[in-house]
């Protein structure tokens, strides 16, 4: 590895420590409105605040389950009927329609038609979570099934595989890379899901203690839950990578 690569991230390091002594200085010395930016030693103490009193974790529990369930199901049904419509055209003819135009809206829009169907409860952020993933993973199977060598197709054919051998021997194993492959963008909807659901309408979740903040004007607050997010995210990110790494270790 060279210099320059090798010592990228202590460059990062230390480009990050000035900027935040920077922050903190221009808000001791008054020069910062604390209403609109406080300063990283405010924004530590809110966020310490949460964990002081264990309220964090009912929060933190609401958003990971509503998030983490939409994202397993969202890839369940997205596999199923990606696979189903890249295979028949009857289901394509059906399902392509429907899940390009949920595609080209903003699927986050429906998040105030679900608390109506579901309630203000965790099913209606599942169903978010799981709408924006499921379009993703449909996407992502049907485009992967539609681009395999159609060599390696009529190779199984011709040794006398059926179209359940396609499936477990040809299709999935070429679709699988394309999942893992989309996997953090997967995690990152359905994290959008559960907390766009949270701040329409929730009594638990980070998505309503950011709704909460914003109510309070907590500026000191909503910057202490969103850096909480994106270390929750980022650490889901490294072990996606990881995961992604280990299962595509024979490419």
């Amino acid at each position: 590895m060279s210099p320059p690569s090798r010592y990228s991230w202590a460059r990062q390091a230390v480009a990050l420590l000035v900027l935040l002594a920077l922050w903190e200085a221009a808000g001791r010395a008054g020069m910062l409105n604390p209403l609109y930016l406080p300063s990283p030693s405010q924004i530590g103490a809110a966020l310490a605040d949460l964990f002081s009193d264990g309220r964090i974790w009912p929060h933190l529990a609401a958003t990971f389950t509503a998030a983490l369930g939409g994202l397993v199901l969202g890839i369940a049904v997205g596999v199923v009927l990606g696979v189903a419509a890249a295979l028949v055209q009857f289901f394509a003819e059906l399902l392509e329609p429907v899940m390009t135009l949920l595609n080209a809206v903003p699927r986050v829009i429906l998040a105030p038609l679900f608390v109506i169907w579901l309630g203000i409860g965790l099913a209606s952020k599942i169903a978010l979570s799981f709408i924006l993933v499921a379009v993703l993973i449909f996407f992502t199977v049907f485009t992967g099934i539609r681009q395999v060598d159609r060599r390696m197709v009529e190779r199984v054919v011709t040794l006398g595989g059926d179209r359940w051998a396609l499936i477990r021997h040809v299709y999935l194993p070429s679709v699988a890379a394309w999942i893992l492959s989309n996997l953090k963008i997967a995690v990152g909807f359905a994290f959008t899901g559960a907390l766009v659901g949270e701040f329409v309408a929730a009594t638990h979740g980070l998505g309503y203690l950011l709704s909460f903040a914003q109510s309070t004007y907590n500026a000191a607050l909503m910057f202490a839950l969103i850096f909480l997010i994106l270390v929750v995210v980022l650490l889901i990110f490294g072990v996606a990578g990881r995961l992604e790494k280990y299962l595509l270790r024979w490419q």
